[in-house]
């Protein structure tokens, strides 16, 4: 069998010598070294990382132009060449691993050299000439990978936290929907999986919408945290090898181009080496990712059986549970969405190493971080939108099965106590177990009680009603 002909190459140059790389390739020599070097997980760096980091470019190119570093024909081009890697077009060429040595060095190179290989054909060239577009003298120009990659991290993170909102915004008000349509179903309400008191299904669906309704408030805010860039403060945070002007002006050039609040760091040399923001925001969504674990779990035990188990409320059925059982339906967007809560929540350990493993002037292992980091603010904007859809909103109880629990067990007494005094509520419960009876019965059996008054003690409006009157 004959092998297939290997593309054809160019030869480019780095420090370190020759290097081949395809003629087709918008990535250039040390585009191809990073990838020998980092064959680690075969994934790419997040979309939204490498859209943000082709904006930095595009600002910096804008600032340079206006302050007379780069001439407008060659700006111009790297702005159009930045403005196609953003909205994916050249996103097959970002080539490098998300995890590598050198603080994301590989990463801003091949955005670097592909930049400058499209802005150099825009400007009637060829791939490997940089003769009009060079990706360091150019491209990089007045910046570092030190201020680059922190910078288009909180710029890509700010735009994932303002889809992740919206999606929680989504999934709370689905379940603030449930607790409207199942406010008049009375169910009994568990601790440490034991019967404990009634209580209308409402409150339960409200209790879970309540919880997204924090996690909501919280990713809204957390913004804030991120919007002080180091864009400007070049290696350490010193500046040094840029201008003071564009230090001022390329943060004010990206704010401008991304429509985003950001402002530039009273302390480059701090914002430079320390990670703590990152680590706040994924402890928030950590907070939701328990959440949304928490709950996801709670509908799968409620939904459970459903005719051995507690079969109070009916999931969505969206495929087959089994290839052996007949007729199985299984809760798998509960499954899949407290997947991606656990993804989440170990990211969180994930982001708290990388950040606390930086030393002196800078951190090295950010693009694990960033990796982590977007990685949970992506699944998490998915888990919602999948959960809220496929699941929540479709959600229905059986109201048959609620009503035959609050008949079968005794902890209805609860209810009771005001009227009855503990003691002799606890003297019906015992009497409700040895005998099967439903507490009411025995309850006005006993003559304690009238059935009209049983009855309204036990009532939906009763359970949900905050205390007792009168």
């Amino acid at each position: 069998m004959t092998a297939a002909p290997l593309p054809p190459t160019r030869t480019e140059r780095d420090p370190l010598g020759e290097v081949a790389v395809p003629c087709s390739a918008y990535w250039g020599a040390h585009t191809a070294r990073a990838m020998a070097n980092f064959p680690l997980t075969g994934e790419a760096p997040s979309p939204a990382l490498v859209a943000a980091m082709a904006d930095v470019k595009a600002a910096a190119a804008r600032a340079n132009e206006e302050l007379g570093f780069l001439d407008p024909a060659r700006a111009g081009a790297i702005a159009a060449a930045c403005g196609e890697l953003a909205s994916g077009t050249l996103a097959g060429e970002i080539v490098v691993d998300a995890l590598q040595g050198g603080a994301g060095t590989s990463l801003n190179m091949n955005v670097n050299e592909v930049i400058a290989n499209r802005a150099e054909e825009l400007l009637g060239g060829a791939r490997g000439e940089y003769a009009r577009v060079d990706p360091l003298a150019h491209v990089n120009l007045h910046q570092s990978t030190n201020d680059v990659f922190p910078t288009a991290l909180k710029v890509a993170a700010i735009r994932l936290l303002r889809q992740l909102e919206p999606e929680i915004a989504a999934l709370q008000a689905a379940f603030q929907a449930a607790e409207r349509r199942f406010s008049d179903v009375v169910k009994i309400g568990r601790t440490e999986l034991q019967d404990a008191c009634p209580m209308a299904y409402g409150a339960a669906f409200s209790a879970w919408a309540e919880a997204f309704s924090r996690d909501r408030w919280r990713v809204f805010k957390c913004e804030e945290r991120l919007r002080v860039v180091n864009l400007g403060g070049t290696a350490i945070g010193t500046g040094i090898t840029a201008p003071r002007d564009y230090i001022f002006l390329a943060v004010e050039k990206l704010r401008s181009a991304t429509g985003i609040g950001l402002a530039r760091a009273e302390n480059l040399v701090d914002a430079t080496q320390n990670a703590d923001a990152f680590v706040e925001v994924s402890g928030i969504l950590k907070a939701h990712a328990v959440n949304l674990l928490k709950v996801s779990s709670d509908l799968r035990l409620l939904s459970s059986g459903p005719r051995a188990g507690l079969g109070e409320l009916r999931l969505p059925a969206v495929q087959a549970g089994s290839s052996i059982m007949p007729g199985k339906v299984n809760p798998v967007i509960c499954e899949a969405a407290g997947q991606a809560a656990m993804l989440a929540i170990g990211n969180d350990a994930v982001v708290t190493l990388a950040a606390s493993s930086g030393q002196l002037e800078l951190n090295a292992f950010l693009p694990l971080l960033a990796h982590a980091l977007l990685q949970s603010l992506s699944v998490l904007r998915a888990a919602c939108a999948m959960f809220r859809s496929r699941c929540v909103e479709g959600i229905e109880v059986d109201r048959e099965a609620c009503a035959a629990g609050v008949r079968r067990s005794w902890a209805t007494v609860t209810a009771l106590v005001p009227a009855l005094g503990y003691a002799r509520a606890t003297e019906v419960a015992h009497a409700a177990a040895a005998s099967g009876k439903p507490v009411a019965e025995i309850v006005v059996e006993q003559g304690l009680l009238d059935a009209a008054t049983v009855e309204r003690l036990l009532s939906a409006p009763a359970m949900t009603a905050l205390g007792w009157r009168g």
